[in-house]
């Protein structure tokens, strides 16, 4: 995905919204890991499409796929999203994000057990729209690029 700025990187409001793009970023990680899907829903349109499909996951709308994380992501005890490298495109009022992911995960286990570990890599692609309530993600497609210790 080539990536070009149309704004200055010095224009006040160009840096504004690649902070509150960050901060989105970083509600989306907190959503997942935090099991929060009301806040997971406030991250997307609500006609966004999402794809998970790359490691296995679902892809579809806003509805089938926080059905699909409710049920997946409670097999895990823990897991810890980080956000890094983030590539942003702002053009008015859209954007494109490619930020690589780093997602250490622990299953569930027996109370006096330790779950098994498991970290995956990759990058996620959104297409942003701005919203009379901030930056929403309308689409986002997981991208896996590795994984240890599945």
């Amino acid at each position: 995905m080539a990536l070009s700025y149309r704004r200055s990187m010095t224009d006040l409001s160009y840096l504004m919204d690649r902070q509150n793009i960050t901060d989105l970023l970083t509600r989306y990680a907190a959503a997942v890991d935090n099991k929060d899907w009301e806040a997971y829903r406030k991250i997307f349109t609500s006609d966004a499409t999402i794809d998970y499909s790359a490691v296995g996951g679902a892809a579809g709308n806003l509805d089938e796929v926080v059905t699909f994380l409710t049920e997946s992501m409670a097999l895990f005890s823990a897991s810890q999203h980080m956000i890094t490298n983030e590539q942003v495109a702002i053009d008015r009022d859209t954007a494109t994000v490619r930020a690589m992911f780093l997602n250490p995960m622990q299953f569930a286990a027996p109370e006096g057990e330790t779950g098994a570990f498991f970290t995956l890599g990759g990058w996620y692609n959104h297409e942003l729209v701005r919203t009379a309530d901030g930056w929403k993600s309308n689409r986002l497609v997981e991208e896996f690029s590795w994984s240890n210790g599945m």
